[in-house]
């Protein structure tokens, strides 16, 4: 009977760890997917995106599955919409965010 209090107060670190843990990794990263998935939801056209491959370009039909991108004058490429992975903001907006 005596070992019982014992085993508790022993799990209590592990409890506190765990719960450390979870709010330090899990959590922000729960966030940065929600965020993300919003994002690709609301895209829309003339967007300029970032493609998982480095391709800059500006959305010039939206489908459900897939984006249609203008990379070039000439040139339109289509991508599922998991291929995005952000926003594009040229130099002069992300001085302006940063002031």
């Amino acid at each position: 009977m005596d070992s019982n209090p014992g085993m508790i107060q022993g799990f209590i670190p592990l409890i506190f760890m765990v719960g450390v843990f979870y709010l330090i990794v899990f959590k922000p990263q729960m966030k940065a997917q929600k965020e993300t998935q919003q994002m690709l939801k609301d895209l829309k056209k003339n967007d300029e995106v970032v493609t998982s491959g480095g391709i800059i370009g500006t959305v010039v039909n939206v489908k459900p599955e897939t984006l249609t991108l203008r990379v070039d004058d000439n040139v339109r490429v289509e991508v599922e919409r998991s291929a995005i992975t952000r926003l594009h903001k040229p130099k002069a907006q992300k001085q302006e965010a940063a002031a």
